[in-house]
C-alpha cells in the first residue's frame, strides 16, 4: 500500500484479481482514427500516467539497459523499424506485460524473475511489439470513438480532434482484453521479430506455459484453485501456448539455426532483483505486514493470507471472511469515536461503539450487519489515531455464524497494530532473487529449504525455475532462489 483513501466507508465486496473489461467485438472494417503522430502523442502523454499507476520505474539501470537492447533489436526487425521505441522495466511484483500506442513497451519485475532465459523474455517484448505494429490500442481507442459518437457524425471528426478528447483514455486500455484474433496476430508478428532477432520462437510458448504454472500456483496459495484467471496476465491477454505453436506453423514452421537462448547471461542479470513487494509499498511477511517507511506493523491471523495492493492491504480468510487495513488523513479536532460515527460510517447505524486504546493510540470501533452481494455479513470498522495527520483503519467482515468463532483472532490483529521505531524499520529488508550454482549434493527440496517462505516454498521454487513436478536440478547449473538477505 502507498496512498490514503478519501474517508469512505470501506466497500464489502473485495476484488484481488485485476479489472478486465471485454474486448470489444472484431469490426475489421471499421478505420483507424488515429495517424502515427496521433500514436505517439497518446503514448507520450500516457507514459508518465501509466509508470505511476503501475509501480514506477525500477531503478536499475543495467538491468534496464538490458531489457532495452533486446527490445531495440526486435523492434528493428518489424515492419516499423522507424517508430520510436521505449522500453520501461516497472517496480511491480505482479507478473504482466502490455504496450501503448507509439511504441511504449512495458515488462515487470515480477515477470522478468518468472522467465527463464533470454529467449523467453524476448518472445514476451516480440509479442507486445506486435500489437504497437498491428496498432492493436489505436483500433480499440478508434471501435470505442465510433461506439460513442456513432456513424452518422464519424465524417466530422479528424484524428487532431480525438487526440485532445483521450483524457486518459491509454491506461484504460492497458487493462481491457485484445480479441482472440488481436492476439493471433501479435503472436504471428512476434513469431517473425523473434526468428530474424536469432530466437527460437517456441520459447514464447514455453513462456507461456510457465506463466500458467504459475497463475495455478498463485490461485492454489490464494485459497482459490479454481480461479486462476483473477492471478493472470492471460486474463488480458487471451493466449495458449497452442496458439504460438499455430502461430509458428502458420509462418511455415520456422526453424533458426543456433538459435539464442543465453539462459547463464539472462539468470546473472536478475541477480538481486527485488522480489515481491517493494518496502517503500510494505513487505508481507507471513501472516505480518509490515511497513518499514510509514513505521508500523500487524498480525492476521491463523487462516488468512495478505494481499498488498496499491491503496490497502487486504487479507482473505475462511468463509468469505476478509479484512481491509488502509490510512486516511485525519480530519482536524475529531475523536476517533466522532470520525466513526460521522465520517467513515456516517448514515450507517453502529452498534456498541466503543473507545479503544491500541498501543498508546486513540482508537473506536462499532459494528453492523450488512446485506451484501456475499449475503449477510457482520461489518466492524476500527479507526486508531496513527499521528496527528492520519488515521490507520481496519475493516474486518464476517460472516454471522462465524463471527464469533473469528472475533477474538480479529480482536487480537486490531491490538497487533503498532508503530515501529526507527532501528526496527531500518532492520526490516525485502527479499531478492539471487543466482546460485547447484552444488554436488543439493537438491530441490535443500534449495527450497533457504527460501523464506512458511508454505509453498518448494513449489515456489519449481514455477521459478520452470521445473515440474518429478524435475531435479543438476550440479553446476544456475537456478533462481528468493532470498531474505
Amino acid at each position: 500500500m502507498k496512498r490514503f483513501r478519501t474517508p469512505l466507508f470501506a466497500a464489502l465486496v473485495v476484488t484481488t484479481g485485476a479489472l478486465v473489461c471485454p474486448a470489444p467485438a472484431a469490426a475489421d472494417w471499421l478505420p483507424n482514427l488515429l495517424s502515427p503522430a496521433d500514436e505517439a502523442k497518446m503514448g507520450a502523454e500516457e507514459n508518465p500516467k501509466v509508470i505511476k499507476e503501475f509501480g514506477g520505474v525500477y531503478e536499475d539501470p543495467g538491468l534496464a539497459h538490458y531489457v532495452t537492447s533486446i527490445g531495440q533489436l526486435l523492434a528493428s526487425t518489424s515492419e516499423e523499424p522507424n517508430v520510436h521505441y521505449t522500453f520501461t522495466v516497472l517496480d511491480s511484483p505482479i507478473v504482466n506485460a502490455f504496450s501503448l500506442p507509439g511504441g511504449y513497451v512495458y515488462v515487470t519485475r515480477g515477470l522478468l524473475a518468472l522467465a527463464d532465459n533470454e529467449a523467453e523474455m524476448a518472445g514476451v517484448m516480440a509479442h507486445e511489439i506486435g500489437h504497437i505494429t498491428a496498432h492493436h490500442s489505436a483500433e480499440r481507442y478508434s471501435q470505442s470513438i465510433f461506439a460513442q459518437l456513432g456513424l452518422g457524425i464519424l465524417g466530422a471528426v479528424t484524428g487532431s480532434n480525438l487526440v485532445g478528447q483521450i483524457g486518459g483514455v491509454a491506461a484504460q486500455l492497458v487493462l481491457r482484453s485484445y480479441s482472440r484474433e488481436q492476439e493471433f496476430e501479435a503472436d504471428s508478428r512476434g513469431v517473425r521479430y523473434m526468428s530474424r532477432a536469432g530466437f527460437d520462437p517456441h520459447a514464447m510458448a514455453e513462456f507461456l506455459s510457465k506463466l500458467q504454472a504459475h497463475d495455478r500456483l498463485e490461485a492454489e496459495i490464494a485459497g482459490t484453485p479454481g480461479a486462476a484467471d483473477q492471478f493472470s496476465l492471460l486474463a488480458t491477454h487471451p493466449r495458449t501456448a497452442d496458439r504460438v505453436e499455430r502461430a509458428i506453423a502458420e509462418a511455415g514452421g520456422i526453424s533458426v539455426k543456433n538459435p539464442v537462448v543465453a539462459r547463464d547471461i539472462y539468470l546473472r542479470k536478475l541477480d538481486g532483483v527485488l522480489y515481491g513487494d517493494n518496502p517503500d509499498q510494505g513487505l508481507i511477511r507471513g501472516r505480518r505486514f509490515v511497513h518499514p517507511k510509514l513505521r508500523f506493523q500487524f498480525e492476521v491471523p491463523q487462516g488468512f493470507r495478505l494481499i498488498n495492493s496499491a491503496d490497502a492491504v487486504i487479507a482473505l480468510g475462511p468463509q468469505n471472511a476478509h479484512l481491509e487495513f488502509d490510512f486516511v488523513k485525519r480530519p482536524p479536532n475529531l475523536s476517533m469515536a466522532s470520525y466513526l460515527t460521522s465520517v467513515w460510517a456516517k448514515g450507517v447505524t453502529l452498534r456498541d461503539v466503543e473507545r479503544l486504546n491500541v498501543n498508546n493510540m486513540e482508537a473506536a470501533t462499532g459494528w453492523v450487519r450488512l446485506s451484501t452481494q456475499q449475503g449477510t455479513m457482520d461489518a466492524r470498522p476500527v479507526a486508531i489515531a496513527f499521528d496527528a495527520n492520519r488515521i490507520a483503519r481496519f475493516f474486518f467482515v464476517t460472516p454471522p455464524a462465524v463471527t464469533a468463532q473469528l472475533s477474538e483472532g480479529l480482536k487480537a490483529t486490531t491490538y497487533s497494530f503498532r508503530r515501529l521505531g526507527a532501528g526496527e524499520a531500518e532492520r526490516v529488508q525485502p527479499y531478492r532473487l539471487r543466482i546460485v550454482n547447484v552444488a554436488a549434493g543439493d537438491t530441490v527440496a535443500s534449495l527450497s529449504a533457504r527460501q523464506p517462505f512458511e508454505s509453498y516454498s518448494e513449489d515456489r521454487f519449481r514455477v521459478l525455475n520452470g521445473l515440474g513436478p518429478g524435475d531435479a536440478v543438476a550440479p553446476g547449473e544456475l537456478v533462481k532462489i528468493v532470498s531474505a538477505q
